[in-house]
């Protein structure tokens, strides 16, 4: 069952006192709504890259007064005489605030309406119709609960998805036609026929044509492809040609290697997102909304789609998790990676007393748990469509304007618990400081000495440090204190 929406905050909103309530609206991204006198009556809801400002253009007042007082009227959109509460919610990510803004356009105008306001379009997937006689390969953006197991997705748009089947249909020999096939001996059949890029299942019972048998083995062959994203076609090429090189048939194996680049580009067209719809599993990491009194979050926000929902924020705490700033875009080490610390108990407190500590790994699964516990239940088609358009929407931006970063599962099915950490270490903390440019003129000016002298492969130039003084100062007790 669906949470009802609400707002974090709420007030009443007075003209007379109107500068002090502004004063204490946050200067942040957020979601915001103003509701008239009647609880009926529909609100204003947008959200804002900073509520604090947008709402003082809204309800401030009137910059030019008539002789009589009276506001003059202007093109500017003013609700300052109109508005009774304002609600609002604030965020730390762009991806969090159009998530809300759904959820709370959903609440106040109801399905259709909210998603003529974002613009939601269910993205376009590729179906194989597994269930047909005579399956086919088509792009489409119309889901159902039947089709979900057959269809792979989603993509960025429709020209993307004909292209990526118009890339895996010539490695087959599966039907292009769109027509309800009846088949006959003498069917005329059709050009993909004639060019042998078909198997014709258009003329069952003639000697030239398949048998429906041959025809599912060739149908399934392409839903495993979609299924291993191309794995199982290449393990099968590659199969060939190293049974072919062994053979000392090195043209066959050169002619089999062709084949395999081309079905690794067929591959290499589908992104990572793309996935079967009812398997579709991510989680999104953006920050955090800090709280209050905190002014930078050391927490990052996690998002979880499952299921057909998108649910979360669950704030995830980056305590325990150092992230080096020695590292650099030239390369890494063992010693520029993100630091686990363990929380170790006091030795002198008896574990009775001791307070349960969990460690980051802990933290991290509790987090997904509880994302989890609200995407049990599987919503309509129509709210389905909505949560992965609004995922599509994200994923497929341009790399410089998508912010946070995206988590698939594991073959297995579980989930890379370390990259969580390491991604929300990044997401949190930012990226680590590049290292400043060594200063190689007073390097220069160094002292030298040569260690390990005639031992070779070990023989190396180090610089002489300057020495520390042995002078200490003396320290008086009024400084110990």
């Amino acid at each position: 069952m669906a949470v009802p929406f609400a707002f974090e905050r709420r007030a009443e909103f007075l003209p007379e006192s109107s500068d002090e309530l502004l004063r204490s609206i946050p200067a942040a991204p957020g979601v915001f709504a103003l509701r008239g006198a009647d609880p009926a009556a529909e609100p204003y809801l947008t959200r804002a890259a900073d509520l604090r400002r947008r709402l003082r253009r809204l309800l401030a007042p009137p910059e030019v007064l008539d002789e009589n007082g009276h506001p003059v009227p202007s093109k500017r959109l003013n609700l300052r005489a109109r508005i009774h509460w304002i609600e609002w919610t604030r965020t730390g990510s762009d991806f969090e605030s159009t998530l809300l803004l759904y959820r709370a356009a959903r609440s106040a105008f109801g399905p259709e309406e909210a998603r003529k306001r974002l613009r939601l379009h269910a993205p376009y997937v590729l179906r194989i119709t597994m269930s047909h006689p005579h399956p086919r390969v088509y792009s489409t953006n119309r889901l159902s609960r039947k089709s979900l197991g057959e269809s792979f997705g989603p993509f960025h748009s429709r020209a993307a998805a004909e292209r990526t089947c118009d890339a895996v249909l010539d490695l087959f020999l599966l039907r292009r036609c769109y027509e309800d096939l009846e088949p006959y001996p003498e069917h005329p059949g059709c050009v993909y026929g004639e060019m042998n890029k078909c198997m014709q299942p258009c003329k069952e019972g003639n000697p030239q044509a398949c048998t429906p048998e041959q025809y599912a083995r060739e149908a399934q062959r392409v839903f495993d492809f979609f299924l291993t994203r191309g794995q199982s076609l290449l393990d099968e090429i590659g199969a060939k040609r190293d049974a072919a090189s062994e053979a000392m048939d090195f043209e066959g194996a050169a002619a089999l290697h062709k084949q395999w680049e081309k079905v690794r580009a067929a591959s290499l067209l589908a992104d990572e997102l793309v996935r079967p719809i009812d398997q579709l599993r991510a989680l999104i990491l953006q920050e955090a909304a800090p709280l209050e009194d905190e002014p930078r979050p050391e927490a990052a926000a996690v998002f979880l789609f499952e299921h057909g929902q998108l649910c979360g924020p669950e704030r995830l705490s980056t305590l325990g998790v150092r992230a080096v700033r020695e590292q650099t875009a030239v390369g890494s080490s063992l010693f520029a990676q993100p630091l686990m610390l363990a929380p170790v108990p006091l030795e002198s407190e008896p574990e009775a007393a001791a307070p349960t500590l969990l460690t980051p790994e802990d933290r991290a699964r509790a987090a997904i748990d509880a994302l989890a516990m609200h995407t049990e239940s599987t919503p309509d088609m129509a709210e389905f469509c909505d949560y992965l358009s609004l995922l599509r929407r994200w994923y497929y931006r341009p790399e410089k304007q998508r912010s946070g970063e995206v988590l698939l599962p594991n073959p297995d099915g579980s989930w890379p618990i370390r990259r969580l950490l390491n991604g929300a270490a990044r997401v949190a903390l930012g990226p680590p400081a590049p290292v400043a440019p060594a200063d190689r003129e007073a390097a220069k000016a160094l002292k030298t000495k040569i260690i390990h002298a005639g031992r070779e492969g070990v023989e190396r130039e180090v610089p002489v440090l300057p020495k520390r003084s042995r002078t200490r100062k003396a320290v008086t007790p009024d400084e110990i204190l």
